[in-house]
């Protein structure tokens, strides 16, 4: 039962770093994609471009943190103590207020 458990408890760990990643490489596509087009309208005085521009790029951060908070939620599932559950309660709650905030934002400029 031991190696099974030990087992089981690798593969979440390798499920938390692959959600990691899909959340880090979601963050940085967008960047890369919202840099191409900032730099092919750096010198437009159009201000619709870089409103366009900065919702895509909200876009993209909301969702690579939507990642970052299920990783985190895996992660929890290997270690269930009051510790690790009080630092996962804050991450959740810390990432959830950017999140809003970024949201109420892109709907502002929208």
């Amino acid at each position: 039962m031991i190696q099974y458990e030990q087992a089981l408890y690798t593969l979440i760990g390798y499920l938390v770093h692959f959600v990691s990643l899909i959340g880090t490489f979601v963050i940085i596509w967008g960047s890369i994609l919202v840099f191409k087009d900032f730099l092919f309208d750096f010198f437009s005085d159009d201000p619709g471009p870089k409103r366009l521009m900065r919702q895509r790029l909200g876009s993209y951060l909301i969702l690579g943190l939507e990642f970052f908070i299920a990783a985190d939620i895996i992660r929890t599932i290997t270690r269930p103590d009051w510790n690790d559950i009080g630092m996962l309660a804050a991450i959740i709650v810390l990432r959830t207020v950017l999140s809003y905030f970024l949201g109420m934002e892109l709907k502002e400029k929208g």
